[in-house]
């Protein structure tokens, strides 16, 4: 039963029981009951629309994904134009575990991180990577 259809199920009720409807009484239970349609029917109104929005959300994750699978299926990071692809990543191993994962300079430049597999604190000296004629900005404190 919907809410709508609950209303007026206790619309009924209240005209059976013969409530005057210009008493005072009767005069707040008609008020009451127009109040209570009203709020049925607009709830009601949004279920429909959240139904239909529900039904539009499932539709462009559906494009989504097709784009993304399209996309990303064939996207080579050589061609790439839209970004700075070229940041240098350094394969590091972790003595710890031997996994092998990827820094950025910035990373290496701070000096350490933490393993994302075993989650050992690996440090880097870079004081004597690098010579006089150096521009990887790790010697640009000295």
């Amino acid at each position: 039963m919907t809410i709508t259809e609950k209303v007026a199920y206790l619309k009924g009720l209240l005209e059976g029981l013969g409530v005057d409807a210009e008493s005072k009484e009767g005069k707040i239970w008609k008020a009451v009951m127009d109040v209570l349609a009203d709020v049925a029917i607009s709830i009601e109104d949004l279920e429909a629309t959240v139904e239909e929005m529900g039904e539009q959300v499932d539709t462009i994750d559906e494009d989504l994904d097709a784009l993304e699978t399209d996309y990303y299926d064939e996207y080579d990071e050589d061609d790439c134009d839209c970004c700075d692809c070229d940041d240098e990543f350094y394969e590091i191993t972790c003595p710890n575990c031997d996994e092998e994962f990827g820094v950025d300079e910035d990373t290496l430049l701070d000096g350490g991180v933490e393993c994302p597999n075993c989650g050992e604190h690996l440090e880097f000296d870079l004081s004597d990577c690098c010579d006089d004629d150096c521009d990887c900005g790790c010697c640009d404190d000295e």
